[in-house]
């Protein structure tokens, strides 16, 4: 390693896990998925504790985003990324999302990359979404995002001359001298892809990561549903969300993530936790 990385720190690993980037090279080599069902009712009683007391709704989206922010944040071992067979530590938590402007089938979408310090609440959440979001919706701040701004110098560009950039891009990525205006509007180079499919009336996805960039976690976030389950002997309906997940096993072992995952869901479960 030559030159020094813009987003990340090298880091060492033990023996077992400097191997498997050489074992699997490709990041669609060490996909994970999991799919994990929620249930609704502690995230309702915080929506609504929520508004009666500030007068603000807030979404599920909102604490499932801080929730997430909190996990990377909590658990730094899964904010690390995989590039020329070795491991780094990311210097930021950065998701990356993708927003349709309207609900039109015409409509355009574009992907927003957002940038936490790790200790946001879900209504810090909503504040900075809804403003990133509101941007995209406005006919007048629409597509000045860093990532649209970086397409449109692309779009009339010959296919051919595209499939050169793109591997002098991905060349430059693993020998560390990817442009830092690159890597800023890039939504492939973040902490995590999340998707809200719910919005649009489906379920979670086990969604695959791009073989570009530094993603290791796509997270899919479904819509509500209902079930009957027994508690205390009585059979009740329920609300529920299925999150779909899915890493890259190369960034660090199944224990550590199967640790965060508890981390995540313990947040989900007692949402008054991100509030401190």
């Amino acid at each position: 390693m030559i030159f020094k990385r813009k987003d990340g720190e090298p880091i060492k690993v033990d023996a077992f896990m400097r191997f498997i980037p050489l074992i699997m090279k490709y990041r669609y080599d060490a996909l994970v998925s999991l799919t994990q069902e929620i249930e609704l009712s502690p995230l309702d009683d915080y929506i609504k504790k929520t508004y009666e007391e500030k007068g603000i709704r807030i979404s599920y989206m909102h604490i499932l985003y801080s929730a997430l922010v909190r996990t990377f944040n909590d658990m730094p071992g899964i904010n690390q990324f995989i590039m020329g067979g070795r491991h780094y530590k990311r210097n930021d938590i950065e998701f990356s999302m993708a927003v349709k402007k309207s609900f039109d089938i015409d409509s355009e979408e574009t992907t927003l990359k957002i940038k936490f310090e790790g200790n946001e609440t879900p209504l810090e959440i909503k504040n900075i979404l809804d403003k990133r979001i509101n941007e995209e919706k406005n006919v007048l701040t629409s597509g000045k995002n860093k990532t649209d701004l970086f397409v449109k110098t692309l779009e009339n560009t010959p296919l051919f001359l595209l499939r050169f950039i793109l591997g002098t891009l991905k060349t430059l990525d693993k020998i560390n001298l990817m442009p830092q205006k690159v890597l800023d509007a890039s939504p492939f180079h973040a902490s995590a892809f999340i998707t809200n499919l719910g919005s649009i009336g489906l379920d979670a996805a086990l969604h695959h990561i791009y073989d570009l960039g530094t993603v290791g976690t796509f997270v899919s976030i479904g819509k509500r549903g209902r079930k009957i389950v027994k508690k205390n002997d009585e059979f009740v309906e329920v609300k529920i969300m299925n999150i779909g997940v899915v890493i890259d096993e190369r960034i660090c072992d199944g224990y550590y993530y199967a640790k965060a995952l508890r981390v995540f869901f313990r947040y989900i479960n007692d949402p008054q936790k991100l509030d401190k």
